[in-house]
């Protein structure tokens, strides 16, 4: 069963724009929404801004992807855990999430086997969060969300 994820760290805000995230923190981000922001097609408009730190490398379990993304965050932590929550006091629907998507069954996406044939690939079905991905969560006031959909044609 192909199996396409993906982690990311983010925060959100309705009325604070993702680069003035950026300059608060010091950190510019992989990737950005724009509340309300003009798109070309049917896209859903986001209701907020965000600012994201993003792991998509392929092949790696959750546990890596998310490792990756914090090793980035964990020099920032209290900039982070005041960023984070100023926007939560601030406003309703502002915070800071760690989110991870998964997509199975999804055959449009180049992924790695989540059982390969090598007895030491990886098994991306299981992954779990360690004590210390717990306390930047903790420190930073963020939610966890897990996103997974099985993507078989009907």
């Amino acid at each position: 069963m192909p199996v396409h994820q993906y982690v990311y760290f983010a925060l959100f805000s309705r009325h604070t724009s993702a680069a003035a995230m950026a300059e608060l923190l010091g950190i510019e981000p992989d990737e950005v929404t724009v509340r309300g922001s003009r798109l070309t097609g049917p896209t859903v408009i986001p209701v907020r801004h965000s600012w994201r730190i993003v792991c998509r490398e392929p092949g790696l379990c959750v546990d890596e992807q998310v490792a990756r993304v914090l090793d980035r965050l964990r020099p920032h932590t209290e900039r982070i855990a005041e960023l984070a929550g100023r926007l939560s006091a601030e406003e309703e629907g502002g915070g800071a999430v760690l989110e991870v998507v998964r997509y199975f069954n999804d055959t449009d996406e180049e992924q790695p086997s989540p059982r390969p044939e090598a007895p030491d690939g990886p098994n991306l079905f299981g992954w779990h969060l360690g004590r210390d991905v717990l306390d930047f969560l903790a420190a930073t006031g963020a939610v966890l969300d897990v996103d997974e959909y099985d993507m078989t044609p009907d």
